[in-house]
């Protein structure tokens, strides 16, 4: 009876110790993208007409499109709260290992650290004025939020002072916000919460698909900036930018993911760049460039199948429901993974051209 005593003791310990370890992940928890230059300030805009009672604010954000290098401006949207009593926490941006690093938001009871960012309309960066709930009702503030209140009773005014104005979109870094989350916001974290719901999947990815929200293209000056309703980018209810929130000056070379070209998933993996051959010898030449073709199939095969494993693992994921801890270990993992395959490609790249390098009394 005593074995068995003590190895239940030490399977409890191990279960309490993973789960505290899951919990300490959730409150910086990311999905793994990380750039070598910051955002573009936040763009200044008006909030849009809530659309209805029980739609919560998501104020908009820039995310990154690893297929164009560059930042694009997921337009603010009002979202029908998931559950009665949820509350939104923005996603932002973090300093952190050399780059600027993702932090996803999410639904939940409370609202927990948004990098200190002042997003405006109740999220000016800690906490949420904007609204609170009261039984099975949202109850707006009048003095942050835009509502009707011929259609929308549910609501009440308490004036906000001492707001810092700033339109900075990041935490730490050159220039970012300095803040760091309260036990308060540390405890939302470690709240039940779940992810961003359909409807917001559908609007980020219909911000990624549009070229005009690219900050190479609007200079941190979006011509949609907020939506009354998620994915409606034309009609009376979009409020354009009506100005940039600074002057945005990107880098020349926009390609540096990872802070130091380290890709984060297969699809920000380096193409194969081709070399001509020049040994000076026909059919020298020839095997090289045979070799080198098939081993640009080889890798693109490799990397093609990485991506396919990676993808379905987040699809398991996603059906799951895994929380934000498991969701960062995983995302870890495959930045390991795909970190891992570029470094076995640049060898493989390197070992060929080195073995097929003309003589040193021919080489120019």
């Amino acid at each position: 009876m005593r074995k068995i005593f003590s190895l239940r003791t030490v399977v409890f310990a191990l279960i309490v110790l993973a789960m505290s370890m899951a919990m300490a992940a959730t409150s910086s928890a990311q999905i793994g993208i990380s750039v070598g230059f910051g955002p573009p300030a936040l763009p200044v805009y008006e909030q849009p007409l809530c659309p209805g009672d029980g739609y919560i604010w998501t104020p908009g954000y820039w995310a990154w499109d690893a297929d164009i290098n560059d930042y694009y401006w997921v337009p603010g949207t009002w979202i029908l709260a998931p559950e009665v009593g949820f509350l939104w926490t923005p996603p932002w941006w973090g300093w952190g290992n050399g780059a600027w690093l993702w932090h996803e938001g999410y639904w939940g009871p409370h609202v927990g650290f948004y990098g200190g960012i002042n997003y405006g309309f109740g999220y000016f960066g800690n906490g949420f004025v904007g609204g609170r709930w009261d039984h099975d009702h949202f109850f707006y503030n009048r003095a942050v939020m835009n509502v009707n209140v011929e259609n929308i009773h549910n609501v009440y005014e308490e004036r906000i002072t001492n707001v810092n104005v700033n339109h900075v979109s990041f935490n730490g870094g050159p220039g970012g916000i300095e803040a760091r989350p309260r036990p308060e916001e540390e405890a939302a974290a470690r709240d039940r919460h779940i992810g961003a719901v359909a409807a917001q999947t559908q609007h980020w990815q219909a911000a990624r698909g549009n070229p005009e929200l690219r900050a190479s293209t609007n200079h941190g000056r979006p011509p949609v900036a907020a939506t009354a309703r998620p994915g409606e980018f034309s009609g009376r209810e979009v409020a354009p930018a009506r100005e940039a929130g600074g002057t945005y000056n990107p880098p020349a070379n926009r390609g540096g993911v990872g802070g130091g070209g380290n890709a984060v998933h297969p699809k920000e993996l380096p193409t194969f760049e081709k070399t001509t051959p020049n040994t000076g010898n026909p059919n020298r030449d020839r095997k090289f460039q045979q070799q080198q073709d098939r081993m640009a199939a080889k890798q693109d095969q490799e990397r093609q199948k990485l991506q396919q494993q990676q993808e379905k693992e987040h699809q398991q994921l996603a059906k799951q429901n895994a929380d934000e801890g498991r969701k960062q270990q995983t995302e870890q993992r495959h930045q390991q993974q795909t970190q891992q395959l570029q470094q076995k490609h640049t060898q493989q790249r390197q070992q060929l051209q080195q073995k097929y390098q003309p003589p040193a009394g021919k080489r120019k």
